[in-house]
């Protein structure tokens, strides 16, 4: 069985992969002078589905994998569904008492109870460490190898292989990842999808619905496309829906100063922008 499972997630991989590179690539200087601007080094990846085409800045890093850090959360979440590590996305796990943390500050949405859609929305690490251990190793491996996840590599612990040990993922495969989310394509049960699909709204406007989410994997020096510039990575991958189209975004960069997080957002947004995903 294990053999087997192997086998159809390779078979999986490649069909993602024949079919993303189907799509026109098309590359955009310009967008390397805003990364310029705004003093980052990363890769920009935007398809276009009314246009069935792959908008990048650095193709090459396009399709270097790097450790998925909290984007992993949007898979996490409909694993925890499908085993039953929670019933729905409000059922709360209580907090475990230990105040958690970011650059000195308690984190107060951390520390409290969390639920698949709070913990979605406000990054919550140990509740999505919880379900994974509740799903285990097994049938973890099983739904990563089922899906064709990344390099479906989950050595590390269970609780931290996304985080900090073998899980590696590219812009290109989160994009596939998450058309196939839209879709509602992946293996993963119907209502599993729909779940991760409303957990991952972000804004939702009269004319628009953003779906995203950031991650920030620290210490990833080992995931730079140059290993000698040490540098956390940065996410920030989603999708628009406008007007009946459609526009799938994965975004990372080499995070080396505080406020270089909050770059990646504002720049892809203002990527998107000009390409009409939120207005026009």
């Amino acid at each position: 069985m294990p053999r087997l499972a192997a086998l159809l997630g390779a078979l999986a991989a490649l069909v993602f992969a024949t079919t993303i590179h189907a799509d026109t690539w098309r590359e955009h200087p310009e967008w390397g002078r805003a990364f310029a601007r705004a003093h980052l080094q990363g890769t920009l990846l935007v398809y276009e589905e009314g246009t069935k085409t792959m908008h990048v800045f650095d193709a090459k890093r396009a399709r270097h994998a790097y450790l998925p850090a909290s984007t992993f959360k949007i898979f996490n979440a409909m694993v925890a569904i499908d085993t039953g590590a929670v019933s729905d996305e409000f059922e709360p796990i209580p907090w475990d008492g230990t105040v958690r943390s970011v650059g000195g500050k308690p984190m107060a949405e951390w520390n409290r109870a969390n639920s698949l859609a709070s913990g979605m929305r406000y990054s919550t690490v140990w509740f999505y460490q919880e379900v994974a251990r509740r799903a285990g190793q097994q049938r973890m491996q099983a739904w990563i190898d089922k899906v064709g996840y990344g390099n479906r590599d989950i050595s590390g612990g269970i609780d931290r292989f996304w985080l900090d040990g073998g899980l590696r993922i590219s812009a290109e495969q989160q994009v596939s990842f998450l058309r196939r989310l839209a879709d509602g394509t992946l293996p993963f049960s119907e209502r599993a999808q729909e779940i991760a699909r409303r957990i991952t709204v972000y804004e939702s406007a009269p004319t628009y619905e953003l779906h995203a989410k950031t991650g920030w994997g620290t210490n990833a020096a080992q995931d730079n496309a140059d290993p000698t510039k040490a540098s956390d990575i940065g996410w920030y991958v989603g999708w628009v829906e406008h007007n009946g189209k459609r526009w799938f975004f994965a975004m990372n960069i080499d995070i080396r100063l505080p406020d270089d997080g909050a770059k990646r957002v504002t720049l892809t947004r203002q990527m998107l922008q000009d390409m009409g995903a939120f207005s026009g």
